[in-house]
């Protein structure tokens, strides 16, 4: 027994150390969050992380399925997840332009994450041609182009039942022809176009629609894909960051965590919980003990977001509890709240304007796509951009600046009005009451005066904003009016809130 035992404990701390690696962002300096620019083309988002990603913090950028996918009339955003070919081509841009953003993106300290939608290829569509010119036909399962035949695919069958994992599985979701990844040959297309990905100089991939895949099947995929780009600025032997797309709110036959052991998993219960809480059906005094307590899964397990571009529009799961940019107010002190609590890793979403929930991005009559203006840092042409919102942006440093300290000084009114440090580091208070918040709290901070980031910044050693000032005990005087235009405060030791380092 002693040689067996012997042999066996390596694989097992091997395989410990690939799992953990599939969960590790590589983000540069220890940064703490990303943001998913939805729909953006390749060259837009190449200089958004140059101009203002870099330099304000964020550790990545989510990107739009790259794959070439089926021309859908009137060009609805959903058209993206409709596969046609494994070609790197889409409306953000083609295989040039992609490979020169994520170089300019590494090289400005912001990785890149790409959307991967391999769950299946397109709907029924006739004719069927993709942004790049090639063509298919669906209704036979014949994608040429990749190439895949009727004997990749599963048999045709729609999820009517979501108690039956099996179903859920191997039928066709919203009538997309649905590939079977128990096959060698669809593994091996899989793996051949992530790789080629990885080469490019990527940091990892979203799976969309990992509930809807085996676990075994992907666990075997991801182990055969390549290590990340050592050119491209990655340690040797750097598995890819995996997070995966699996909605589950506890009620159906698959359960988020059966795909724990070989990535993150995006806990979509975050969204939702915290949705109801600051629309006030709960109260925020609740939050002292937020993360595993509450269900949710593990934190170094989970992805975590308030919105995505699915459930924004009401797609996938939270119905009307999940907030928006439609609700800014509540939205940015929701978000800033994600962004200080050390729960998970962070996502933030950046969206366009919509009033009908399939319009796609902001086009010219053509379709092509029309690039965010910016002035003064806020966005226009159609685009909404909240990761430029000043609250945001300052949270998102916030957060880099706490990195792994704990919540220590909680302080509640044992209602809406909360606040809570991260170690020395940083502090905020948020006032979710209809009645003003006034009171002496404990910051956990060094005593001297800092800027309240939410409300401003440090500009020539002086405040734009509030002005807070932590006394010897660590204490400091915390006013926030029921009617402020947000209604959150906070500060910290980094740059930009502390006068006095």
């Amino acid at each position: 027994m002693v040689p067996f035992r012997m042999k066996a404990i390596p694989l097992f701390l091997t395989f410990l150390t690939w799992t953990y690696a599939q969960k590790h962002p590589y983000y540069v300096d220890d940064r703490g969050t990303m943001v998913h620019l939805f729909e953006w083309k390749f060259q837009d988002i190449a200089r958004e992380c140059e101009e203002f990603l870099g330099p304000m913090g964020f550790g990545g950028v989510q990107v739009s399925p790259i794959h070439e996918n089926l021309i859908i009339p009137g060009r609805p955003w959903y058209e993206r997840y409709q596969p046609i070919s494994m070609k790197i081509h889409s409306r953000s841009g083609n295989v040039s332009e992609f490979q020169d953003m994520v170089r300019r993106c590494n090289a400005a300290d912001v990785r890149i994450y790409v959307d991967v939608v391999v769950n299946h290829m397109t709907g029924d569509a006739n004719p069927a041609r993709g942004v790049d010119g090639s063509t298919a036909e669906p209704s036979l399962k014949s994608y040429p182009a990749v190439p895949f035949t009727s004997a990749d695919f599963h048999r045709t069958c729609a999820i009517s039942n979501y108690q039956n994992a099996t179903e859920v599985r191997d039928c066709e979701l919203s009538g997309l022809h649905d590939l079977d990844q128990s096959k060698e040959h669809v593994r091996a297309a899989i793996v051949e176009y992530m790789d080629r990905i990885t080469d490019l100089g990527v940091a990892g991939f979203r799976i969309d629609a990992a509930k809807h895949m085996w676990p075994q099947d992907l666990r075997i995929i991801y182990s055969r894909l390549k290590n990340l780009s050592v050119s491209a600025g990655f340690p040797r032997n750097s598995r890819p960051f995996i997070y995966q797309e699996v909605i589950d709110l506890g009620n159906e036959g698959v359960k988020k965590a059966e795909y724990t052991d070989f990535g993150r998993v995006i806990e979509f219960n975050f969204g939702i919980v915290l949705g109801n809480m600051f629309r006030g059906l709960e109260p925020l005094k609740d939050l002292k003990n937020w993360g595993n307590g509450w269900g949710l899964l593990p934190s170094g397990d989970a992805l975590v977001m308030i919105d995505n571009h699915d459930n924004q529009r009401g797609h996938g799961a939270g119905g009307a509890t999940i907030l928006t940019y439609k609700d800014a107010r509540i939205y940015k002190m929701a978000t800033a709240f994600e962004l200080a609590h050390p729960y998970g890793t962070t996502r933030i979403m950046s969206s366009y304007s919509f009033t009908d929930p399939s319009v796609g991005p902001p086009a010219d009559s053509d379709g092509t796509i029309i690039s965010p203006k910016i002035t003064n840092n806020v966005c226009t042409n159609g685009w909404i951009c909240e990761h430029r919102w000043h609250q945001i942006y300052q949270m998102v440093i916030f957060r880099n600046v706490a990195k792994r300290s704990p919540v220590e000084n909680w302080w509640d009114n044992g209602n809406n009005q909360i606040s809570f440090s991260r170690g020395r580091l940083g502090f905020i208070a948020i006032n979710g009451e209809t009645e003003d918040l006034r009171g002496n709290l404990t910051t956990g901070l060094p005593a001297g005066k800092y800027c309240d980031v939410i409300s401003g910044e440090v500009r020539g050693n002086k405040c734009t904003g509030k002005t807070i000032e932590v006394t010897e005990n660590g204490k400091a005087f915390i006013e926030i009016p029921a009617n402020a235009d947000d209604g959150v405060l906070a500060i910290h030791i980094g740059r930009t809130s502390a006068l006095n380092f």
